[in-house]
């Protein structure tokens, strides 16, 4: 499954009061890992760029002189985005400015229906405790010791971390059926247990050898009886 993970940066906080986007980056997510493709440009954002906001960010009006407008990199974003869900941070903060931008430049807004909020994930998973992306990162032990301002690009790639822990750790990269074990037919599909996030599917040959393993090692198995059936 494709997904996309987004970042942006901003002159402020409302979108509905002038302020406008500086910064857009967009990592993209194959089965909840990165493939390496990356979207990243810097935005003139056509006004000031307040104290405050750099402060944040690290970006200054003159860092973004010259810098395409949002208009001009609209296309290539929307390419880029596909019909992707689309993860962020606090996505309706994300989603609401690229929305401004894009209705000023004449483009639809994007689907709310593609939104992925993983701060909303995070506190359903951690009620009560700090969800911040920096906190996030120390509680799943992903490295954000270079972080020390906001960056699109950098958080991205971080989110893109966290989410991977959000949404079940490590296991979709155990794919059983890989590297060796994918040469037969599948036997089953394992999609109940609460930790993995996508069906572990093992071929016949290895399921057939555990069972005879099993049934060797242990009489009168109790799941090779009714009302259990014939096994596993």
């Amino acid at each position: 499954m494709r997904q996309i993970v987004l970042d942006t940066e901003t002159t402020g906080l409302e979108p509905g009061q002038g302020d406008r986007v500086i910064e857009v980056a967009a990592v993209e997510l194959v089965n909840l890992l990165p493939t390496g493709l990356v979207f990243h440009k810097l935005v003139d954002p056509e006004r000031d760029i307040p104290a405050e906001a750099t402060r944040v960010h690290g970006f200054t009006s003159a860092d973004l002189a010259g810098k395409p407008r949002f208009a001009e990199i609209a296309a290539e974003m929307l390419e880029f985005l596909g019909d992707a869900p689309i993860i962020a941070h606090n996505a309706p903060f994300d989603f609401g400015f690229l929305d401004a931008e894009l209705h000023r430049c004449g483009h639809p807004r994007l689907d709310r229906g593609r939104m992925v909020d993983s701060l909303m994930l995070a506190k359903d998973r951690y009620p009560g405790m700090p969800n911040s992306l920096d906190a996030l990162c120390r509680r799943l032990s992903v490295d954000n010791s270079m972080r020390s301002s906001h960056n699109a690009i950098l958080d991205c790639r971080l989110l893109a971390q966290v989410y991977l822990e959000l949404m079940g750790g490590k296991q979709p990269g155990l794919e059983l059926a890989s590297a060796g074990l994918s040469g037969g037919p599948i036997l089953a599909v394992v999609e109940s247990v609460e930790w993995v996030s996508q069906p572990i599917i093992v071929p016949v040959d290895r399921m057939a050898a555990h069972t005879a393993f099993v049934t060797a090692k242990v009489k009168d198995a109790l799941w090779l009886k009714a009302p259990f059936g014939d096994g596993i």
